[in-house]
């Protein structure tokens, strides 16, 4: 497991502070994952339902990525917080090119706890890439509290 604090200075990318958790893509980091993500809430004020709803969220989408990732792979997880938000990324290499279902009780879940994006692509070989990279982005809805 590795566990990454950047700032936006870091990461250049905005005024947001990120955190970046990598764990190896397997059902038992989960609580791990979750367990990041309700610290993060919990350090932006958001209340106990607002906790709940992204520990789960964050559940759901790990989930989905982790039963099609590839075996022996990693799992990346950046959270930043801004503009009255939590964005968090999740993204695995998968040997499919395969979407999770949309037509699911999970997919269902976790677009009415956030917004949330699924993207797939091609690795570069050149990059050492040998399959996929399959990615779900969330966004939490805005709060009075961030």
């Amino acid at each position: 497991m590795t566990a990454t604090r950047m700032t936006a200075k870091d990461a250049q990318t905005s005024s947001a502070e990120t955190i970046e958790l990598k764990v190896a893509a397997e059902a038992r980091q989960l609580p791990i994952v979750r367990a990041l993500a309700a610290n993060i809430a919990v350090r932006q004020d958001l209340d106990l339902d607002s906790v709940s709803d992204l520990k789960l969220a964050v559940d759901e989408a790990c989930s989905m990525l982790i039963s099609r990732a590839a075996p022996g792979t990693a799992m990346v997880c950046r959270f930043r917080v801004g503009d009255g938000r939590i964005h968090v990324s999740a993204v695995v290499e998968a040997d499919r090119d395969e979407l999770p279902g949309r037509d699911t009780f999970g997919w269902y879940v976790l677009t009415t706890l956030a917004d949330a994006t699924v993207h797939v692509e091609p690795m570069l070989p050149s990059r050492g890439g040998r399959g996929h990279r399959l990615l779900i982005e969330l966004v939490t809805p805005r709060t009075e509290s961030l």
